[in-house]
């Protein structure tokens, strides 16, 4: 049976080059005489409602998201049955760090195009994390979630100017970095408790954020985990408290580098499940998209439920 393709296409993504890119891509389609439909996307959520309309019946949908990151997370959450589903990812985006987790980032889209079409790719299931709020909410993430400053970072780029001007000059990725410097001096720190699985649970001071890492990277490349693996059914807490402000200011260098493993006020470790409640609300995300403000978080593994072509 031949397969047909259903393309959600996020036409604005890297600062409204989306569609000049998808043009080209596009070309490649028709000169192949493939069979494929076109969805555009026109808002802030479109994705996830167009990924709702494409697998609400009762056939197997084959879906390749052509945008970033936020564009991924939005068609995922989209979808109630995963089991019906299969995706394919053509990355067009300002960070891209589901890209580079994938080990594609570095590949023209238009080369990834030819090489899904041909079926070059070894097609694999890749976990993925869900996120519970306080109010019972559910979001799922490809990438990370969690809670402090990382997500205040994210919730500030989505309105930024700055982010703007970077991705104009394809400087985006640096946007993640400015506005934690700006943050690790202006936000407050929480205590609170964490919880690993069956462990007994960790009591945390003065903590900045707590993440779950499906990938090895967020925020425009940061190695929040840099060996996190997306096909292990688990996610990897990445959690750092106990600093000043100051502190964390000299202990961010190592963050960078991604030499945090074992170093006084991180803590690393693999995880199923975790629970995390706050002293007080701070900012969730997942994926990067502002999730709301929040004093307790569940996040567990999904393992293998992401099909790939």
């Amino acid at each position: 049976m031949l397969m047909r393709y259903s393309f959600i296409v996020n036409s604005k993504a890297r600062t409204g080059k989306g569609i000049h890119i998808w043009n080209r891509l596009e070309n490649i389609l028709k000169e192949k005489n493939v069979s494929y439909d076109v969805y555009l996307t026109e808002y802030a959520g479109h994705a996830k409602i167009l990924a709702q309309e494409l697998t609400s019946g009762q056939n197997e949908s084959v879906i390749v998201i052509v945008g970033g990151d936020g564009t991924v997370n939005e068609v995922l959450n989209g979808i109630s049955d995963f089991s019906k589903v299969k995706f394919g990812y053509l990355p067009i985006g300002s960070a891209n760090d589901l890209a580079l987790g994938l080990g594609i980032k570095n590949i023209p889209v238009e080369d990834l195009l030819i090489q899904m079409l041909e079926g070059k790719f070894s097609s694999f299931q890749m976990d993925l994390g869900r996120a519970t709020d306080s109010m019972g909410h559910q979001t799922y993430f490809a990438i990370s979630s969690g809670i402090g400053i990382d997500a205040e970072v994210c919730k500030a780029a989505l309105t930024s100017k700055l982010k703007k001007f970077l991705n104009a000059i394809k400087l985006g990725g640096l946007t993640y970095k400015l506005l934690t410097l700006h943050k690790l001096f202006t936000m407050p720190h929480v205590n609170c408790i964490i919880t690993l699985d069956d462990k007994d649970a960790i009591s945390i001071q003065q903590g900045i954020f707590a993440v779950g890492m499906n990938q090895p990277v967020e925020g425009g490349g940061v190695p929040m985990a840099p060996d996190a693996v997306c096909t292990d059914g688990k996610l990897t807490l990445c959690c750092v408290y106990g600093y000043s402000k100051l502190g964390a200011f000299v202990a961010l260098p190592a963050l960078l580098a991604g030499k945090q493993t074992g170093k006084k006020g991180f803590w690393i470790e693999n995880f199923k499940k975790a629970e995390i409640e706050l002293e007080s609300e701070m900012v969730l995300h997942a994926d990067g998209e502002y999730c709301g403000e929040h004093k307790h978080v569940t996040l567990e593994c999904l393992p293998g439920i992401m099909k790939f072509i």
